[in-house]
This record gives structure tokens, C-alpha cells and sequence, in this order.
């Protein structure tokens, strides 16, 4: 179930403060690959085990934050830097 739209429009990135969107399928399915193959870190050093399911990007493309059983987890610590995938 994808997140809330009222809830889209007012959350922000707690580090940039910028607005999130959903990631897309294609960029999903980028990441899920990626994690697979074990060549993904949270922002704080720790390898990714298991695919996203649905996932929020920041406006400037940069942090990808999971969303979990429909709850966005937004802690920097467990945010995604997108500058270690390719195509982001």
C-alpha cells in the first residue's frame, strides 16, 4: 500500500529538509539488485540484507529512505545515499 498522499505532502527529509516522492519501480527494482548482490550501506556503514518493498527519494535524488509495512523510516541513519548506485 503506498504512503499516504496527505502525508507525502508534508514529509521532509530531517537532514535537507527537502520534500520526499516514491521511488520509482525501475529505480526499485535498480536498488533491490544492487541489494542482492550486497553492494548497499545505510548511511551509517551497515550492508542491506533485504529488499525495499517501497521506498521515498529525496527531491534531489540523493537520500532514499525505506518505507516499512507502510511506516517511512526516516532516520538519517538508515537513509540510503544514492551516490553508491549506478543510474541514480
Amino acid at each position: 500500500m503506498p504512503v499516504d498522499r496527505k502525508l507525502l505532502e508534508i514529509l521532509r527529509c530531517p537532514v535537507t529538509k527537502q520534500p520526499v516522492s516514491p521511488l520509482g519501480k525501475d529505480k526499485l527494482a535498480s536498488l533491490n539488485k544492487a541489494i542482492h548482490d550486497q553492494e548497499v550501506q545505510y548511511q551509517d556503514g551497515s550492508t542491506i540484507n533485504t529488499p525495499v518493498e517501497e521506498a521515498l527519494i529525496t527531491e534531489n535524488g540523493r537520500t532514499i529512505y525505506r518505507v516499512d509495512e507502510d511506516i517511512p523510516i526516516m532516520l538519517e541513519d538508515q537513509s540510503i545515499p544514492t551516490e553508491q548506485l549506478q543510474g541514480f
